[in-house]
């Protein structure tokens, strides 16, 4: 396998002074690092009953819809991933096609992004197996006690580095889609529940119509949040022109497939009525493995907190390395872009994400449902969750309006790469995020695009003022990763601190 490399020492121009460890991921690696931040087995296993409620036994063409719509949503990101290499990803990319200011914005938003992950992740866990333990051996441990243990874990494999996180998701990443994969295939081997046929695929097979198509198309997005996550492997990955663009796109198509197949397969185990009356409370594949499998159900619940947990480690390794870039270029405190210099890994950064991750789930889970209470980590996951989604797709509108305006301005455009694809997935995104709104009726989920709102103003007016009063600092934002020439940047216009 290309994921790591060996434990070899590797050679004077595989490092940097300073930096991040160089070509010590290869393309399956980035590949496993975007296809883990999405989750396939915990995706597969508690989000497509979101959508169920609108689309029914449409919901895999739905997923085949979304897919399709991914790639689109992916193209600008690819461009400016292969014209920019950088672990600063997104932050660098805007920086480079709308202007410092939007950069900073962008960095504002991954981090909510981001670093809403792991703590959503915890909660998820923790009440996850509190209950399955109260159920299974009648033992009820207090889900943050839980969620504390695949905290600290991240925190070390953090701090070890790329190559033992990134084996670790190999190993975990392996294991969830196996099961995922073998639980679809005992459902088809065994007739499912009326036959195999390709009614699913159907979209007249939705029982609200167009409407509900729409709608189960909204919640579907929320499985693929985290392709993109290779982009932050910019300066570790080999050839990261080449392979960064492409683990973008093969994690898009790889974990889109496994959605269509083996929610295919879930759909035809319930049958019509089964799923039609699924709603986001229900854990279809538990019934699965019970109708078709009891066998099955230790390892669905392994695969579970496997899938959940590898969201973690890799979610944790994006944050900490655009929480470094930005120090770096002293946008955050510098301590943050310091570099341990035998393990070459962004520590501060990770233990910084880490006590975040901790003290958010603490605090959201006390609030909403208690530390005791299996809801209280059900809560943390659901509404982080959706506040991290909101945070994220301005940013994917943000970096293809980014990849056109660069494109067209560097006198390279192309009417189909840099013009209709890039422009497409920003509309198709900014649909996207007005029907995860208008979904949403009750609070507390009214309240979290207020306070995306208010985070973007908040970023915005710390933009202005470092354009006022460190207006160089601003200017070369994003150009340190990007181009490897701070200098050069200090002395160019490229960047106008006024901009964007």
């Amino acid at each position: 396998m290309d994921a790591v490399q060996s434990a070899a020492p590797v050679s004077a121009e595989a490092e940097t002074e300073g930096g991040l460890r160089r070509n010590a991921v290869g393309l399956t690696g980035a590949v496993i690092m975007s296809a883990a931040i999405m989750g396939p087995a915990v995706s597969t296993f508690f989000n497509p009953q979101f959508s169920t409620p609108f689309s029914g036994e449409a919901t895999p063409f739905v997923y085949l819809l979304c897919t399709v719509a991914m790639l689109i949503t992916a193209s600008g990101i690819m461009e400016m991933a292969r014209e920019f290499p950088s672990a600063g990803a997104f932050y660098t990319y805007v920086t480079r096609g709308l202007g410092a200011r939007a950069g900073f914005v962008t960095g504002a938003l991954m981090f909510v992004a981001y670093a809403l992950l792991p703590p959503a992740e915890i909660g998820l866990i923790g009440s996850f197996l509190q209950s399955t333990f109260q159920t299974e051996f009648s033992v009820n441990i207090p889900w943050w006690i839980i969620g504390m243990v695949p905290a600290l874990l991240m925190v070390f494999l953090g701090f070890e580095g790329i190559r033992t996180s990134l084996r670790t998701a190999l190993i975990l990443f392996s294991v969830e889609v196996c099961i995922v994969l073998l639980m679809a295939v005992i459902i088809l081997v065994n007739g499912g529940h009326s036959g195999i046929n390709l009614h699913p695929f159907n979209p007249a097979s939705s029982p609200n119509g167009f409407h509900g198509i729409v709608t189960g198309f909204v919640f579907a997005a929320l499985s693929f949040v985290g392709f993109e996550g290779a982009a932050t492997l910019g300066h570790e990955v080999r050839d990261p022109k080449r392979n960064v663009p492409r683990a973008v796109m093969l994690s898009v198509l790889a974990v889109g497939a496994l959605y269509c197949f083996c929610i295919w397969a879930e759909v035809l185990g319930l049958g019509p009525k089964a799923t039609n009356a699924l709603t986001g409370s229900d854990a279809p594949w538990t019934t699965l493995a019970s109708m078709y499998a009891s066998w099955m159900k230790w390892p669905v619940i392994i695969a579970s907190v496997s899938s959940m947990f590898a969201v973690m480690i890799n979610s944790a390794n994006g944050i900490s390395r655009i929480l470094n870039t930005m120090g770096k270029e002293e946008l955050l405190p510098k301590s943050l872009g310091y570099i341990d210099p035998k393990r070459m890994t962004p520590s501060r950064a990770v233990f910084f994400t880490g006590a975040f991750a901790i003290v958010s789930a603490l605090i959201v889970g006390a609030i909403s449902g208690g530390l005791g209470n299996p809801i209280g980590g059900s809560n943390v996951y659901g509404y982080l969750g959706f506040l991290l989604t909101l945070g994220i797709l301005p940013v994917y509108v943000l970096t293809n309006l980014a990849a056109a305006r660069h494109f067209a301005r560097e006198g390279r455009f192309n009417l189909l790469r840099h013009g209709i694809l890039p422009i497409g997935g920003g509309a198709l995104i900014v649909a996207l995020l007005i029907g995860q709104i208008v979904e949403q009726t009750g609070p507390p989920y009214t309240w979290f695009p207020w306070v995306i709102v208010g985070w973007v103003v908040l970023a915005a007016a710390g933009a202005a003022w470092l354009a006022i009063n460190r207006p160089q600092t601003l200017k070369v934002a994003g150009s340190v990763l990007a181009t490897g020439a701070v200098d050069e940047a200090k002395n160019t216009d490229m960047f106008d601190p006024h901009e964007g």
